[in-house]
Order: structure tokens, then sequence, then C-alpha cells
């Protein structure tokens, strides 16, 4: 055996103890997070509920959930509960809206997972169906999943349009090794480093199937923190060996806004929770002194400007960041305004946090919209020629294939074919499908335009180039009722490089009565831009403020200690 082969071969087993030791040194990294984040909070004695109010700042799924957890944990009156929004709908960033005749949009779609959404599933336990009497939206959700299974038959795509062979991932030695050690390297050794950083030494790395399925499953980008990329693969662990399939994505039987929020809504409306909607936080005061306690909120409305006076026993929970601001919608043949002004959540931490100690810094996130930005499409046809000219080539019924991404395209381009409908007042001679384009500045590969740039039928028009199905381009076309692009500068924002104390604690030191929660506060060992994030941080919150002991949070599943799954995630990336 030559010296070299000798080498790699000890490299190859360095690859394996390192992985197979992740486990170990990860728990224990874990558990110190864990000790940092128990931090006391400074609560009133002798305080009743009754006589409590809550305000929730910001109408996302965060906020939800917390009143949730208020009226079902804290026995708490609905009219105690105050959510205050700045849109003139609920439900943040998860969304859905249109109609046949305009055309529908989603700007973007949350894919769930059964394994890794603990929270989640467990608050929706409780939420009943509004379609499925005597069943809750969990029931629902994972029955119509079981009945819809996933399994993407043409996840890459070249330039030819020939569906690449995704069973290996085509990692060489040196890609094997760093993955390894960046799974034991702690947490505090990464401050402000992105993935392409720990990677310098194999840009082959960014060449791999897994790569291209890994970024565009999840939207992360070259650039991206390298936090967030260890907590996915830690987190995700189990499903690095169905990553070419994606198999574990868990699919809602419509777009996210009707088969998630609409339902949490009207359970909220069934206790008499206040919503004020097209009402936006401008400012919080705080009482002087070391301790976080807020006493004011001012509030801009039509109206004009109002101000909350907190009593002493009140709480104010505040979703300080959100990834969907300034986004701006186009249409077939207008192309969507790029606007990275500096958001509304962002003027609102930043206010806040120059007044506190330890509630953050919101600049690394809402800093760079060129780094963040990216941009999503929804296509309305009449009939179903298109979504038939997809399915005969992926050979994935509407629904089952999750992603199919063009890997050779200059933007990036990937699309996704729900099952139909997916809207609710979709008609059954509609149908609809959304996609979405990572690199936005670039010049298309057939429409010599950026992306940001382009018209909903450019886009289209780049999309059929793709598939190629250009002879066929005017006859589809004919059957678009509309193409929706959408602009989001900061749709990214929480995957950017930062510190550890950029994110805020969930309950900062020393509050009294305030809370943050949303994809931009820290939670140890979760994985943020995912509906379990937003709704574990919610439970943090309500659990720790009214100091809940008789229910318990549930804990990140540590699939990353589980032998048999590790040992699947060491033979896929082998294959």
């Amino acid at each position: 055996m030559s010296k070299k082969s000798s080498k790699n071969n000890a490299l190859v087993l360095l690859t394996l103890g390192t992985i197979a030791a992740a486990a170990t040194v990860a728990t224990i990294s874990a558990q110190k997070l864990k000790d940092k984040s128990k931090i006391p909070i400074k609560s009133p004695k002798n305080i009743n509920n009754e006589d409590r109010q809550v305000y929730f700042v910001g109408g996302g799924l965060a906020a939800l959930a917390g009143a949730a957890y208020l009226v079902k944990d804290c026995n708490f009156k609905g009219e105690q509960i105050h959510i205050i929004e700045g849109m003139k709908v609920l439900g943040g960033s998860n969304d859905g809206e249109g109609d046949a005749v305009n055309g529908f949009v989603c700007r973007g779609g949350r894919m769930l997972n059964e394994e890794t959404y603990e929270n989640f599933w467990e608050l929706f336990s409780s939420i009943p169906s509004l379609d499925m009497p005597g069943k809750s939206v969990t029931e629902e959700i994972l029955n119509f999943d079981h009945l819809h299974p996933t399994h993407a038959q043409a996840r890459l795509v070249d330039k030819y349009g020939v569906i690449q062979d995704v069973t290996s991932m085509r990692f060489n030695t040196t890609d094997r090794i760093s993955l390894g050690k960046l799974l034991i390297t702690p947490e505090e050794k990464l401050d402000d480093m992105s993935i392409e950083e720990w990677f310098r030494h194999t840009p082959h790395f960014f060449e791999t199937n897994f790569w291209y399925m890994w970024q565009t499953t999840f939207a992360f980008q070259k650039w991206s923190s390298l936090f967030e990329f260890k907590r996915y693969m830690q987190r995700m662990i189990f499903e690095f060996s169905r990553i070419e399939t994606l198999e574990g994505v868990t699919r809602t039987p419509y777009n996210q806004y009707e088969s998630v929020i609409l339902p949490l809504k009207a359970y909220l409306d069934n206790f008499g929770v206040d919503f004020s909607i097209n009402a936006t936080v401008t400012d919080l005061d705080f009482k002087p002194g070391d301790e976080i306690t807020v006493t004011a909120i001012h509030i801009e409305e039509n109206e004009g400007e109002r101000v909350i006076e907190l009593n002493s026993a009140d709480v104010c929970i505040m979703i300080n960041g959100c990834m969907t601001d300034c986004a701006t919608l186009g249409d077939m043949l207008t192309p969507p305004q790029y606007n990275p002004s500096k958001p509304i959540s962002y003027e609102l931490w930043s206010k806040i946090a120059k007044k506190k100690i330890g509630l953050g810094n919101p600049e690394p996130f809402f800093g760079n919209p060129d780094e963040t930005n990216w941009e999503s499409f929804t296509v309305t046809c009449k009939g179903n020629k298109l979504l038939s000219l997809i399915e005969k080539f992926s050979t994935n019924i509407p629904g089952s294939g999750a992603l199919m991404t063009f890997k050779d395209s200059n933007w990036l381009m990937s699309i996704v074919v729900s099952a139909q409908p997916h809207f609710k007042n979709q008609p059954i001679d509609t149908t609809i499908f959304w996609g979405y384009g990572l690199y936005t500045d670039k010049f298309g590969d057939y429409v010599k335009k950026p992306m940001r740039d382009c018209t909903g039928e450019e886009i289209l028009t780049e999309l059929l180039h793709h598939l190629h199905m250009e002879d066929q381009l005017e006859e589809i076309i004919d059957t678009v009722i509309n193409v929706i692009p959408c602009m989001m500068p900061y749709v990214d924002a929480q995957f950017q490089p930062r510190k550890m104390t950029d994110r805020p604690n969930v309950v900062p030191k020393g509050s009294t009565n305030f809370a943050m929660i949303s994809q931009f506060v820290e939670i140890p060992e979760d994985m943020v831009f995912t509906e379990e994030y937003s709704v574990r941080a919610a439970r943090i919150a309500i659990y720790t403020l009214f100091n809940v002991k008789d229910k318990k949070i549930c804990p990140v599943t540590p699939y990353k200690k589980n032998p048999r799954i590790l040992k699947e995630a060491l033979k896929t990336s082998y294959r």
C-alpha cells in the first residue's frame, strides 16, 4: 500500500471516529448551553392572573401560539390577551391568498417535519381542525401527509434537462473530514463564521450533490452562518440519509395560512382574544434601572398614535424580527420592486436594543439585503396542461415530488408542485405551483435579465426553457392566469453569520415582564426557519414568565445521539 493510500485511509478512519464521537461531544456542548440558558426570572410575587393583561407585538405564528398557551395552560381569559399586528392579516410569514381570476400567491412554503416538530405537534393536537370534525390540526395534517407520501424522482436536473442520479452524495475524503470536524467543534468557536470559510480548504464540497440538495431544501447560501448549518446537520441528521427523496417532508392539506393560521385564529376567537390589525408598534418604554420592565407600548394606527400604559402585573411579548418584511409582489407583466429599506421589525428591535443590555443586535441579520434576498413566484393556470407536463417529466404526481432544482440555473431555480387544490377557494379546473430562485442578481440563462428585474411571464419563460418545453411555450402561456413573483429582501436574514450574543434569549436576563419570540432569538440546539422554532419560543416565553411548573416544554429530540441514525448517516456519506 502506498503512503498516500495509507494517509487517506487514516483520514477516513478519523472521519468515522469524529462523526461517531460527535454525539458525545455535542451532548456535552448542548448541556453547557442549556445551563447558560437557565436564567432566573424576577417576577412579582402573589400575582393573580385574573388581573393581568398580556400584549403581543406582532401577529405571526409565535404570537398566536403564545396566546394559545396562555389560554390552555395559564387559565387566561381571551379578553386579557391582546395581539397587535401592523399588517392587514395575521400569520406573519405563513401566508396564502388570491383567487382564480387574479391568481394565487404563496410567498413561500413551510416544509414541516414529523420527527423534529415536537412542540408544534403538541400544540396543534389541542387545536380543532376546521375541516375534520372531531379531529385536531395535528391529526389532520399527519393524516393528509401519510396519504400523500413524498418521494422525489427528479430532485436535481441539469442544463440538458437530464434528471441526475442523486443516490450518491459525491463527497471526497476531505469533504467528509471537514463535516466530521464541524460536528464536534463547540459553537463558541464559530462566532461570525460562514459555511464557505469552514470549507475553504475543500471547495469541492460546494459541487457535491449533497450541497445542491441541502442548500435548496433549506435555502442556505455559501455565506450563511456556520452556526445554523451545524445545527441543521445535528437536528436533521436522520434527514441526511434521505435528502435525495425528501421523504421527511411533511405537507399540509392546503397552504400554511389556511392549514395552520386559520384554525389557530379560530381557536383564539372562540376564547375572545383581542386582535388589532393595521396597528404598528413603534417603540417600547422601559422602567429605569438594571431590570427589564416594559412600562408602555407606542402604537401607530390609521386614527393616529396611542400609548398603552402597562400596569405592574402586565406582560409584553415581542416578535423581534420578520423575514418577510419589505416583501413586494409583481404580476405577469410587472416585476416586483426590490425595496431593501430597513424593515419595521428591525427599527423597533434596534430602538429597544439601545435601551437595555441583553436584547441582541439586529444589524448582522438586517444589514446586508444583497446576501439575504431571494425571490419566489406562484403560477396559476386554467386547467392542468403545465402540471401534466411537469408530472410526465418528473414522474411525480402533484404533492409527491417536494422540490425540483435546476442545478445549473444561473438563478438556482427550484419548483414545488403541491397536491391540488392548494387553496380552499381554488376551483377544480385551476391548478397552481410555486418556485423560487436564490440568485436574483444574476442574468437568466435564457432571459437575459436579473431575476429581480423580470416579470412573471419572463420568469415562467426561463423555467420552461429549463424544462426544455420551449417548443410549447406559447401554448402553455395561453393557459396561464397569472404568475406572481415575490421579492423578499430579508427572507434569509436568520441565516446570516453572527456572534452568539447577537440573538437575545427568549426571556432576557433581568426581565420581569418582557420576552422576545421569533426566528431571531436564541434557543440552544434548535434550528431557525421552522414553524417549530416559533412555537418553541412562544412556549418558553409563556412557561417562564408565568412560572408554569406542571407542564414541560418538549425537548429537542436527540437524534444525533441515536446509533442507528448515525450509522445510516455514515453509510450515506460514503455512497
